[in-house]
């Protein structure tokens, strides 16, 4: 699991709060710590840090004997994702051992505990894995939510029934109005495979309550004859119905889906406690209305909203955006301002391409109209672009924006090397001095010309960003040719690079010295490689 997955442009700012900085001071006082814990290693004595046990390839193996569940996380002292996850981590310890439950939480120094991190294909951090019942060829990824709350359901849904048997009308009653939401799958037999695969998608969906019923008065109190699931809801509509087929069965990840959708509102609102449900419901398409609530004349505007949502339920997200409110931090990556609402804007998730509706009227056919004309690839994307500083083309780095861009990469008798950053990245930050200092190297090559472009403020139709820094290679001559470079991030590589026309030159292969007490096995890389980056 990477710390910052691959989220929308308008949740940057949420997705700060998973963005800490790589301090080289920390890692350095890890290796140190490490070094005076060295004997302590060699034990399998099981200690804890925190209520979290402290794991090494000496204890593991014990610490899975002891524990039939044992959640671990791996990580890096450095990450700043891990330093934000630690207290949650923790919180997430101690309320599962408060309840007496046989989940346990452990980490393992993955840069530390090389031969662990390799054993479990450790790539990135931080990684969660599930230990069950001492399995150590078979882990389960963690899939829940990054915080204590999250990880907690998510070990409580695995340590016990995934699903609570509803044996009769009082207690069926009882469960279905215990909460907003409820989930209850009716079976006419409860080991069969459709019932099965509902268990496994009540382990995973774990922000709402799942029952399961067989009894024959059941059926009939709720009006059904085969085999269906119904989710309880207290708003919309109150209750939805999704039939088993009788041939194709019941697919989980289907069934996941359709739950994701249909437990949203019909129209939700931007809030800190919705947003978690906006972005995991994983809708393709986000139609956000953004307005000032204080406003009555704007409120009346969700009336001809709503109205035109129900046609695109599963595949367009109808979302209010108060821009005085929560959702005031979101309104610069979208080039709007207070004074700009109300405000239509359609966002394709898979890329963040923003489509605006520019017409006066917000009715909902003419919302309607918009929407389908944007999924039809009728209308053109709306692209963000700052204005270029009066001085981008005098500096050693040239300052792109999107209205320049253009005209500058795709300079046939030019080979541009463009490095695309967030301004908040710590991994653009670490790298900032080698890029002014490659565009110092190069100022005055008449064929070669160092950029830089501000990706979260600035957007390009036919490029999009997914991780920064992204490094772009654009070669002189015809035909809008693109090369990513991903190599290492030093001066002297980049050099090389552009030297070569835009590839690194083959170097004979090493031939390592292992060191001794050495596994011989790789690290993950560590910051300031090419896989090193913070994805949006």
């Amino acid at each position: 699991m990477q710390g910052c997955g691959a989220q929308l442009v308008w949740l940057l700012v949420l997705s700060l709060a998973w963005l800490g900085p790589a301090l080289g001071a920390e890692e350095e006082d890890g290796e140190v710590v490490a070094e005076e814990e060295e004997d302590d290693m060699l034990s399998d004595e099981l200690k804890e840090e925190d209520g979290v046990l402290v794991l090494h390839e000496h204890n593991f193996a014990r610490a899975l004997s002891e524990h039939r569940l044992l959640l671990v996380e791996f990580y890096a002292p450095w990450c700043g994702h891990c330093q934000r996850l630690a207290p949650a981590f923790a919180q997430a310890a101690a309320t599962l051992r408060n309840e007496s439950s046989p989940a346990w939480l452990g980490k393992v120094d993955a840069t530390a505990q090389v031969a662990l991190a390799s054993e479990f294909g450790i790539t990135s951090y931080p990684t969660l894995k599930l230990f069950r019942d001492g399995n150590r060829t078979h882990p389960v990824a963690y899939t829940g939510r990054m915080d204590a709350e999250g990880i907690v359901r998510w070990m409580q849904r695995r340590s016990g029934p995934s699903a609570t048997l509803l044996q009769d009308t009082d207690t069926a009653a009882t469960f279905v109005s215990s909460q907003d939401l409820v989930v209850v799958g009716f079976f006419k037999d409860l080991e069969s495979e459709a019932a099965q695969a509902f268990y496994e998608v009540a382990s995973e969906v774990v922000d709402m309550p799942f029952g399961v019923a067989e009894a024959a008065e059941l059926f009939q109190a709720y009006g059904l004859s085969a085999d269906t699931i119904c989710l309880f809801k207290k708003f919309d509509e109150g209750r939805t119905d999704f039939p088993v087929d009788p041939v194709r069965g019941l697919d989980a990840a289907e069934l996941t889906q359709l739950l994701r959708v249909h437990s949203l509102e019909l129209v939700m609102e931007f809030t800190n406690e919705t947003s978690n449900q906006i972005f995991s419901a994983k809708i393709p398409h986000h139609m956000l209305l953004f307005l000032n609530k204080s406003s009555s004349a704007q409120l009346t505007l969700r009336d001809g909203f709503r109205a035109a949502a129900g046609a695109f339920r599963g595949k367009v997200l109808f979302v209010v955006v108060d821009v005085t409110g929560y959702g005031a931090d979101v309104l610069p990556f979208f080039g709007l301002t207070p004074a700009d609402a109300p405000t239509l804007c359609l966002v394709k998730m898979e890329n963040n391409r923003k489509y605006r509706m520019d017409q006066d009227t917000f009715s909902d056919t003419a919302i309607r109209t918009f929407i389908q004309a944007v999924l039809d690839g009728k209308v053109k994307p709306h692209l963000l672009s700052t204005e270029p500083p009066e001085d981008w083309d005098k500096r050693a780095v040239k300052v792109l924006v999107g209205k320049t861009f253009e005209q500058v990469a795709f300079d046939e008798t030019k080979n541009v090397f463009v490095k695309f950053y967030a301004p908040w990245c710590s991994h653009c930050q670490a790298m900032a001095a080698a890029w002014e200092e490659l565009g110092e190297r190069y100022k005055d090559h008449e064929d070669i010309v160092i950029a830089e472009l501000d990706a979260t403020a600035n957007e390009l139709e036919n490029i999009t960003i997914s991780g920064f820094p992204t490094l772009h290679y654009f070669p002189a001559g015809p035909g809008r040719k693109m090369i990513e470079y991903k190599s290492a991030r030093d001066v002297e590589t980049f050099s090389k690079f552009l030297e070569n026309g835009g590839t690194l030159p083959e170097e004979p292969p090493a031939v390592p010295k292992t060191p001794e007490n050495s596994t011989g096995r790789e690290e993950p890389s560590p910051l300031g490689t090419a896989e090193t980056r913070d994805e949006l």
